[in-house]
């Protein structure tokens, strides 16, 4: 299984979602790893009236054993009614060493 789909079926599987988008962006980044970036763009009611720390620690916490073999996870966690009012995707900033 590939670690994106193993990634979105862990999520999947601990998670109640209204939301959920993983991307893989490892093209965007130096080096031939093709599964070395992702971002995450998740809602669940779960993290109403939660902070973004302890959204992101329950993420870290979900994936504790897959973390370790990717390089980079970028978080978007939101609230059902966040993504409400939101229900835009940011735009991921440029890798700082470039891409080949």
């Amino acid at each position: 299984m590939l670690m994106h789909q193993q990634i979105k079926l862990k999520l999947q599987e601990d998670l109640e979602t209204n939301f959920l988008q993983l991307d893989n962006e490892s093209h965007l980044h130096s080096g031939n790893a093709t599964e070395s970036h992702f971002k995450l763009t998740l809602a669940s009611p779960i993290f109403e009236g939660v902070s973004r720390v302890k959204r992101h620690q329950a993420i870290y916490k979900i994936l504790s054993a897959e973390i370790p073999l990717f390089h980079a996870l970028a978080l978007h966690i939101y609230s059902e009614k966040e993504w409400q009012e939101k229900s835009i995707i940011p735009i991921s900033t440029p890798c700082a060493g470039g891409h080949d």
